[in-house]
């Protein structure tokens, strides 16, 4: 009888600065080209999405600046930390990606990195960046929203 793996989500990283300057549009999932010791050390939690991106070229999608520490029981094969690695997306939305970073103003920014039914995938947004007065308003509202939460719960 063959075992039946687990659908959920396990995070492994989040952009969580790509929501403060980014207006996302757009989110897309995609697979991502890693090697063994890269694996492993994720599966450590070992990641960073900070100032990460992803462009198109030739055709494909490489996502750049996701830091991958290395493996901890890893030999002289260890993997960079900071290589380009390529992301697993369809012919189609390639094509509609590539048309979206050609605009003016759009960028496509990794948001999260997780393991799905085994396998690492990685979810990008289309982003628009937004201005110092649109990033406080996105505070204004972040914290009269827990303000609010906070007036809930104590009326319980």
């Amino acid at each position: 009888m063959a075992k039946k793996k687990p659908s959920g989500q396990k995070i492994i990283a989040q952009n969580k600065t790509a929501r403060l300057n980014y207006f996302i549009e757009d989110t897309y999932e995609a697979g991502i080209a890693l090697v063994g010791t890269e694996v492993k050390a994720l599966r450590e939690g070992k990641a960073n999405l900070k100032d990460s991106y992803a462009l198109v070229k030739g055709g494909e999608v490489f996502v750049h600046e996701i830091h991958i520490s290395p493996y901890t029981f890893g030999n002289r094969e260890n993997h960079d930390p900071l290589r380009v690695r390529k992301l697993l997306f369809h012919k189609g939305e390639i094509k509609r990606l590539y048309g979206k970073s050609r605009e003016r103003g759009l960028a496509l920014i990794p948001l999260k990195l997780y393991f799905k039914s085994g396998k690492v995938k990685i979810e990008i947004g289309v982003g628009r960046g937004k201005k110092r007065y649109d990033k406080r308003e996105s505070l204004r509202v972040k914290d009269d929203r827990r303000e609010i939460e906070r007036g809930m719960r104590r009326k319980d």
